[in-house]
């Protein structure tokens, strides 16, 4: 527990440097409007934040694909059919 606390607090510490370096540093984007004097801090967090969000999908069609791999693996074992059995009928 505390690592994991002094790791999200050096995180956290990072994200206010880079917030801290770029406070002066502005642009102008256009997402069907032009909207000008942007903190490019604000775009990157933007950024990072719709890339996480595009990536969610992908994450849950990953866990849905493992668990019914699972899931066949559990009905064979429980059915005796073993994946690498070499049993052809023949005793």
């Amino acid at each position: 527990m505390p690592k994991r606390l002094i790791q999200i607090i050096i995180i956290f510490a990072v994200f206010l440097l880079f917030i801290v370096f770029n406070l002066n540093y502005k642009c102008t984007i256009w997402i069907f409007k032009t909207v000008e004097d942007v903190p490019v801090f604000l775009i990157a967090f933007f950024s990072f934040a719709l890339g996480m969000l595009s990536a969610i999908p992908f994450i849950i069609s990953h866990q849905i694909r493992k668990k019914r791999e699972r899931e066949i693996e559990d009905k064979k074992l429980i059915s005796g059919d073993s994946p690498n059995s070499n049993h052809y009928g023949i005793d």
